[in-house]
């Protein structure tokens, strides 16, 4: 996905945050929460293989993390970008193993 493309589409969740007032009534904790809540949905649609559920709840931590994200006064680029090139353990560089179906970092 294109750059501009996430960002329209972060643009989007925020601006749809801000009219329900998420940002002016929600805290960095409410919103883990809410995070934890999603994912937790997501872990049953993916328990039960329901594919339509499991894209669903993709979107919808997505969109959590998004909202996560602007509280910090970051975005969601910045945070990948960040993961992925510029801290201490970039994950293209992580060395590590599988254990039981679990990637496991040295």
């Amino acid at each position: 996905m294109e750059k501009r493309m996430l960002n329209k589409l972060e643009n989007i969740v925020i601006e749809w945050a801000e009219e329900k007032g998420i940002f002016a009534k929600a805290s960095p904790v409410t919103q883990m929460l809410k995070t934890m809540e999603e994912v937790t949905e997501l872990s049953h649609a993916v328990t039960d293989n329901d594919k339509t559920e499991i894209k669903d709840g993709i979107g919808d931590v997505m969109v959590t993390l998004a909202i996560q994200a602007k509280m910090h006064g970051f975005d969601l680029q910045e945070c990948l970008e960040y993961v992925l090139y510029n801290n201490d353990s970039p994950l293209l560089k992580r060395t590590g193993k599988m254990v039981n179906g679990l990637f496991v970092k040295d």
